[in-house]
């Protein structure tokens, strides 16, 4: 009887340890967290003009480059062998030239949306931190990757980090015009 009470008292103490090691986990969506912050339409803003100017850029250096295709079909019977040779040189060039720039084009908006978007992602990681410590969580998880085959139910707690980032100054976001804090005077005051 005394094993069994031993027994007993043992599997109390195992369950209700396990019990308390129980951990809290939670979920948030981190796209639609950002989406939510303003300093996301910001960055959006600058990245894309950043992105309209490399197109404009490219534009150009398309229309020099049918420009002279054009000139060279026109002139390409009254020309030398010579002449031809070094104007097909010169398109190959600059057909090159643009398919450089391009990818450079490319490498260099990614790197610049890289770095207008991590002020914001700090931003967000320190509020779901802060939400994660206050309430208790072990775990967040991010569901917009997709990478969670399963969980077991968990908390979303995107709104409380909108609130908690909400209550946070806004992110600087480099090459953006920092906002003037606004503030209002109230009503004015007959004397």
């Amino acid at each position: 009887m005394k094993t069994t009470i031993k027994k007993a008292a043992l599997m109390v103490l195992t369950v209700g340890a396990l019990t308390t090691s129980a951990q809290k986990v939670a979920h948030l969506h981190l796209d639609s967290l950002s989406n939510l912050m303003p300093e996301t339409k910001v960055a959006k803003g600058i990245a894309e003009v950043y992105f309209n100017d490399l197109k404009k850029t490219v534009g150009s250096m398309e229309e020099e480059f049918q420009k002279k295709y054009n000139d060279y079909l026109a002139g390409e019977a009254g020309m030398s062998e010579l002449v031809k040779k070094t104007k097909q040189e010169e398109l190959q060039s600059l057909q090159t030239r643009i398919q450089d720039f391009n990818q450079q084009a490319q490498m260099d908006y990614q790197k610049k949306s890289a770095e207008l978007t991590a002020p914001i992602m700090d931003k967000a990681k320190k509020a779901i931190e802060a939400v994660a410590k206050e309430g208790g969580y072990k775990y967040v998880l991010d569901t917009s990757a997709g990478n969670v085959l399963y969980s077991e139910a968990s908390e979303d707690i995107l709104m409380v980090v909108k609130k908690k980032l909400d209550s946070m100054p806004a992110a600087v976001i480099p090459g953006a015009n920092p906002e003037k804090p606004k503030t209002n005077p109230g009503p004015a005051k007959k004397q």
